[in-house]
């Protein structure tokens, strides 16, 4: 993967999507949903809020050109726009970004949209210059195979590593529930070597790091588990050709 693309995306969207900021919010019983387009910047705006409220979505990919989930999104909402946010758990259909993060911290982060992201228009640019900055990139279908089961990913939305495996995952129609996994202390803002070498002791807080830590040894994004081909596994490289070997026509 070329990192220096992906950490200019990153700068220009100023690293939104890389801190927990309520981790006592609540936590949903049924999965929301998410009808998204990973390149679209209204749909990273909300992406970046599931990261900040350490909340876990099903993705269900909209590309433009795709054939799987739009038909759906128009039957729940009744267009095809997006994003578009579907919480079962309180009967909740909601359109447009601004209304969805307004809505999600409210409900789950027990207040009001933090800081910048209240004021739309400044955010908006930091958003359109990020996603511009891919150059089409996770907007456009591709012919692929549908799994049976939902796919899972370890990430957070700013990490420059998980977003070329979001892209492709949308690219594909692949739906899968994303797991994220933001920072939630100071010490996971340090490399893991300069941790180590400084003798800094590394104790995830959030629930899905710490599940991370549980199941591998460590705790690093991307992670996919795809229980279709009964594997999992670690580094961008390795999850794209996968992803392209036994889902990309």
């Amino acid at each position: 993967m070329a990192l220096f693309p992906q950490l200019v995306t990153s700068s220009l969207a100023l690293w939104r999507g890389t801190a927990i900021r309520a981790p006592d919010g609540e936590q949903p019983e049924q999965p929301l949903q998410l009808f998204d387009m990973e390149g679209c910047p209204h749909c990273r705006l909300v992406r970046e809020t599931l990261t900040e409220l350490d909340l876990d979505a099903v993705i269900y990919p909209c590309p433009k050109g795709g054939d799987r989930f739009r038909n759906r999104a128009r039957e729940l909402g009744g267009r095809e726009r997006f994003p578009l946010l579907v919480d079962p758990e309180q009967g909740e259909v909601l359109y447009e970004s601004r209304h969805i993060r307004r809505y999600l911290w409210e409900r789950y982060g027990h207040g009001r949209v933090p800081g910048v992201s209240s004021r739309l228009p400044l955010d908006k640019g930091r958003v359109v210059l990020a996603s511009g900055s891919r150059l089409g990139r996770g907007l456009y279908a591709k012919p692929a195979r549908r799994p049976e089961r939902l796919l899972e990913l370890y990430s957070f939305e700013s990490s420059p590593y998980s977003r070329e495996v979001r892209e492709l995952l949308c690219e594909l129609q692949l739906p899968y529930v994303v797991r994220n996994c933001g920072k939630s202390s100071l010490n996971e803002f340090v490399l893991p070597a300069i941790r180590d070498r400084l003798g800094l002791r590394y104790q995830p807080r959030s629930r899905n790091r710490v599940e991370l830590l549980n199941r591998t040894g460590r705790v690093a994004v991307p992670y996919l588990v795809d229980p279709n081909q009964g594997t999992a596994m670690y580094e961008s490289e390795s999850i794209l050709a996968h992803l392209r070997d036994h889902y990309q026509i």
